[in-house]
């Protein structure tokens, strides 16, 4: 007797990943934005710059070009710093248990090192340590900063790793908001209906005519300047886009018959909604939270360059612009160009991904 052949059943999800490896844009933007992520989470642990903020100021190697080497002189601090554990490390930086300064040339004389300051010809460039001074056994340290100095002769790699975190996490904190919300909110205009849809509506209406830009901007004074207000100014913001979305959806299910199965075998209607239609409209929802993810990028370097965003000593590819616009026009243009770059191409990777997965859930193709 023959056996029955076997029928693998292939899920929604499994398709809908088969169909997304055949987008090469959206595989490479995913790899990209991978690589983000994992910068961001490791953070001050990959980092050149380990201190807090990776706020490590050296004015007297202050805009120095890429690739640019110097010997740092490591001095005891006159006060213990705690070590941190490696994932509050990891999170927060780890604090110098010494002090740091650029040095030329230097030679041990006894139990003395003498050293000539850098780019300090005079005798006010001349400084002497004894050795019991000194941190650690190799207490000169060649650096090298990849991608140079700012005015403030902090290392520019190390702001622009920081600085990823800001954008990942303003998007994260602001697409939730608005999906919260947005989800809620167009749920409940397309399944009532009638008056609800009506006053729903038109306060979405009203948030859709204000210019999102100037929105954000009345709602981050209100709030005040910092770091979680002005990602919560950004959410409130976000939320018509997929409430009229999901409103669309609503509509064009809610006259289903398995939403009429579900109301005579005596569902609520919070059942029926969350239970049956919204998982239906998961695949425009994502695409859509990947379009309000790189807006939110965007909005908030806007916000950080007019100087209304995360506020200093906190690193920002937006707060890093607005520092650094001024150098366009002089020899240190790439200053300000590096962190343009990385944000176009993180907003670009989640543009790409958006259009991908449409493409994928494409049930037409």
């Amino acid at each position: 007797m023959r056996k029955p052949k076997d029928y693998k059943s292939v899920s929604l999800a499994a398709l809908t990943w088969q169909r997304f490896k055949k987008e090469k844009q959206g595989l490479v933007a995913s790899g990209y934005i991978l690589f983000v992520v994992i910068t961001a989470l490791l953070g001050y642990l990959i980092t050149p710059d380990h201190t807090p903020y990776c706020n490590q100021q050296q004015l007297e190697i202050a805009l120095r070009k890429p690739g640019f080497t110097v010997d740092i002189l490591k001095v005891k601090s006159s006060h213990e710093v705690e070590k941190h554990r490696i994932f509050k490390r990891m999170l927060f930086g780890q604090p110098l248990p010494y002090h740091t300064m650029a040095i030329e040339n230097h030679k041990f004389r006894n139990d003395t090192l003498f050293a000539r300051l850098f780019e300090q010809e005079d005798e006010y460039g001349q400084a002497c340590f004894p050795i019991a001074d000194l941190y650690g056994e190799h207490p000169i340290e060649t650096k090298k900063f990849r991608l140079g100095t700012d005015r403030y002769g902090r290392d520019v790699l190390s702001q622009l790793m920081i600085g990823s975190r800001i954008s990942l996490a303003v998007g994260i904190i602001s697409v939730f908001i608005a999906l919260v919300i947005g989800i809620l909110v167009g749920a409940v205009a397309g399944f009532y209906r009638g008056k609800v849809d009506d006053v729903l509506m038109f306060i979405i209406n009203v948030v859709w005519s204000i210019p999102t830009l100037l929105l954000v901007i009345a709602i981050s004074f209100a709030l005040g300047k910092g770091f979680w207000q002005i990602f919560i100014a950004i959410g409130l913001t976000m939320w018509v886009d997929v409430a009229r979305v999901v409103r669309g959806q609503v509509i064009s299910l809610r006259e289903q018959d398995y939403v009429e199965a579900g109301r005579a075998l005596g569902f609520s209607d919070f059942h029926i909604i969350f239970k049956h239609i919204l998982p239906n409209i998961v695949g425009s929802v994502i695409v859509i939270s990947a379009s309000n993810f790189s807006s939110a990028i965007l909005m908030e370097a806007g916000l950080s360059f007019l100087g209304i965003g995360v506020q200093p000593p906190t690193p920002s590819w937006g707060m890093m612009m607005k520092e650094n616009y001024a150098y366009i026009v002089l020899d240190q243009a790439y200053m300000a160009i590096i962190p343009g770059i990385a944000i176009m191409l993180l907003v670009l990777s989640f543009m790409l991904i958006g259009s991908a997965l449409r493409n994928a859930m494409d049930v037409k193709r």
